[in-house]
């Protein structure tokens, strides 16, 4: 992933806030940073948060 936080608590944090203030979707962050998606949900899968499209968030 590209420089983004490896904790994935930090990480849970960042990217809402990024999603909410930027990205109306996943895959619109995913495209802009250059993040692998599935890298970047199993990591918050390990801490039991999955995408919620709806809110466009991990819950």
């Amino acid at each position: 992933m590209n420089q983004i936080p490896k904790d994935p608590v930090i990480l849970l944090s960042y990217i809402n806030t990024q999603l909410r203030d930027f990205y109306p979707s996943l895959e619109e962050l995913g495209k802009s940073l250059n993040i692998s998606l599935p890298e970047l949900t199993d990591t918050l899968a390990s801490i039991d948060y999955c995408y919620d499209s709806e809110t466009n968030q991990f819950i």
